[in-house]
């Protein structure tokens, strides 16, 4: 039989070469932003602009006509203690959304330091996540279809009757907008969708935050479990934090939004 051969060990010019190359790409992209803003740009940082200002307006609308995209971003909250947990090697036991924009998640181990914090700051990564993988097409229907696993996924972990309904719901309602825009050509359908759940989730990442840990003290909060952890901390204190986290990754996936789509438009150009 033939003696198994070692992988040869890559030499030192191959790995600056493919280090090189990946500058090279770096270079390539457009950081600066130099390209923006043609028409799709401008619909992008319109739209975005328009879905945040709604939502500043009708955030305690009498109507409550925000509520089921509250909810959602009250998932996406919960789900980021969640997601810190299976990180730092904890057991989700149950994930509960209530009705009066309330939510829990019951865990065991894990790093309790990391968990508490990654409700505000998981929902801000989440909503900023989105709104950048909005600038595409391809990509904001990859985020959409992770949106739906991840809806699904958390059914397992005991919901309640009011998470129950509220992730088939929006799993529907995803599923849908990904073949409207697909199977029937309303494009770029997805992409606003994708972008308005991005906006929605980092909204509540900010304006939830000012509304329990920086205008008031709600006791039972995220601040306040972090200020017990560590004392040194006030809950207004980490509440700004929050908000703050909140703002930069919204604006971060803004950015990220439009480097995408000087991406798209210059590859389209190279293309005619």
């Amino acid at each position: 039989s033939k003696e198994p051969t070692l992988s040869p060990i890559p030499s030192l010019s191959s790995i600056l070469s493919s280090t090189s190359t990946v500058f090279w790409i770096m270079g390539w992209i457009d950081w600066s932003l130099s390209s923006c803003c043609e028409t799709e740009e401008v619909w992008f940082i319109s739209m975005f602009g328009l879905y945040l200002v709604a939502n500043a307006m009708l955030w305690n609308h009498p109507s409550n006509v925000l509520k089921p995209m509250k909810l959602i971003a009250v998932f996406a909250h919960e789900f980021g203690h969640a997601v810190m947990c299976w990180l730092t090697g904890g057991q989700v036991v149950q994930i509960e959304v209530y009705n009066n924009e309330g939510g829990v998640t019951r865990y065991r181990g894990g790093n309790r330091l990391a968990i508490i914090p990654a409700g505000y700051v998981g929902g801000a990564v989440f909503g900023g996540v989105f709104v950048a993988f909005s600038g595409s097409r391809i990509p904001a229907t990859i985020a959409c279809c992770c949106f739906i696993v991840f809806l699904l996924g958390a059914l397992f972990y005991a919901p309640n009757p009011t998470m129950t309904f509220l992730n088939l719901g929006f799993a529907v309602a995803t599923l849908g907008a990904i073949l409207l825009d697909w199977c029937f050509g309303v494009s770029p359908f997805i992409q606003f969708v994708c972008l308005y759940y991005g906006t929605t989730i980092g909204s509540f990442s900010v304006f939830d935050t000012i509304e329990d840990t920086v205008t008031r003290t709600a006791e039972g909060s995220d601040a306040v479990a972090c200020s017990q952890v560590m004392p040194c901390c006030h809950p207004q204190c980490v509440g700004v934090q929050f908000a703050l986290a909140g703002l930069f990754f919204l604006a971060l996936g803004v950015y990220f939004g439009l480097l995408w789509m000087i991406h798209d438009n210059t590859e389209m150009d190279v293309a005619e």
